[in-house]
């Protein structure tokens, strides 16, 4: 089963969000299908995916060890690690086609028969008003999530924080999490993502104002790399009943093996289209599971991703809640044909059909081609 062409298709979805998909095709007729979806960046992404095109044609689909490789140190960065994850994700789609089998067959066999997922209702809160954000927590609720997460403190970013805007942006951010835990009552979990906005001292008054709000963790309160801080805002958090989870854009097991050994996370939350696909993360997840920390992964984009994650999550045995973007956009669930990506009663089903069990409505992705985003989501300086 030899590579004959690797295509980029970039989709335009929503007037802030656009989808990234990595399509192999193979001499045999068949289309493997990932997702390297990063905001902002879709034009470095076609360029690296026709760079990885011209290396793999004419390879052998079956050889993943040596094709998708993911190496840390190689140039090209997350932009590069994407696109090598998906190219890996599509490897095991065609696998799995061609073995007749669902890729979590494929990877040993499900562990559970549905994959529990929490609702990100950052994206479908609209207006952004804590009622905004307490009716989308509601939607979620009433379609059967049993746990919900917001980013609630945009505009704020640490180094203005002296700003007064910065400082009304935070009490905002109190307000917009006391207005979902007043929505949703104490039966159900609450996170809140932080988006790496705040600075280690800020993140420790945070910590105190959450801690009334009950959270089931709090996410990426402080810069990845500052690992004496997180480690530090872990214990804060534990103290009052909070895990600490983070490290959702890091890439390769060497990467999550400094983090965990450090002590930084209660829960890690690898991303299948960041960290090197399903293989790379069924090792992080057992190096997490040594040091007896959770694996929740990050799945906040287009369907294809979350279709991939599922096949991983029904695998992985100290697994959390799976994410998924809700009320965002109706194409996550008609972009992709073939298995029914609907959210039942907060779960995912699992696929019997060959490979992922979703492909691409190629023609229909074809007529919203993606589109520069002058006002992105996420502070450049976050990101």
């Amino acid at each position: 089963m030899r590579i004959a062409a690797l295509e980029f298709l970039g989709v335009n979805v929503t007037p802030k969000t656009n989808w990234s998909f990595l399509l192999v095709r193979t001499e045999c007729g068949r289309t493997g299908t990932g997702e390297c979806t990063l905001a902002n960046q879709e034009a470095l992404l076609e360029a690296e995916a026709a760079r990885l095109a011209a290396n793999v044609a004419g390879e052998d689909a079956g050889n993943r060890n040596r094709l998708a490789r993911l190496i840390p140190h190689a140039p090209g960065g997350l932009v590069a690690h994407a696109v090598l994850s998906a190219f890996e994700q599509a490897l095991w789609d065609l696998a799995g086609q061609a073995a007749g089998r669902p890729i979590h067959a494929m990877l040993g066999g499900a562990l559970r028969d549905a994959v529990p997922l929490y609702a990100n209702i950052n994206r479908g809160a609209n207006p952004r008003t804590p009622e905004g954000f307490a009716a989308a927590a509601r939607r979620a609720v009433a379609e059967g999530f049993r746990a919900v997460k917001l980013a609630p403190f945009e505009p704020f970013v640490w180094e203005d924080a002296a700003d007064p805007a910065m400082r009304a942006a935070y009490a905002q951010g109190l307000d917009r999490i006391a207005a979902v835990r007043d929505a949703v009552g104490r039966e159900v979990d609450v996170m809140v993502d932080a988006h790496w906005r705040f600075s280690p001292g800020g993140a420790a008054r945070l910590v105190q104002d959450v801690a009334p709000f009950g959270l089931f963790w709090l996410e990426c309160p402080v810069a990845e790399a500052n690992h004496a801080a997180i480690r530090r805002l872990r214990a804060m958090a534990n103290d009052r009943g909070m895990r600490l989870a983070g490290a959702e854009s890091l890439a390769g097991i060497g990467a999550y093996r400094t983090i965990i050994e450090a002590g930084c996370y209660d829960v890690v939350m690898p991303d299948m289209k960041y960290a090197g696909g399903h293989e790379e993360i069924r090792r992080i997840a057992a190096l997490a599971q040594t040091a007896g920390v959770e694996v929740a992964p990050h799945n906040p984009t287009g369907p294809v991703c979350h279709a991939h994650s599922v096949h991983l999550c029904a695998t992985i045995p100290n697994l959390l809640p799976l994410e998924v973007q809700f009320g965002e956009t109706e194409r996550f669930f008609t972009l992709a044909a073939g298995h029914d990506l609907r959210f039942a009663r907060g779960a995912a089903t699992l696929s019997a059909a060959p490979g992922l069990g979703n492909a691409i409505d190629e023609a229909g992705a074809r007529l919203t081609p993606w589109q520069p985003m002058p006002r992105p989501w996420l502070d450049p300086r976050l990101g």
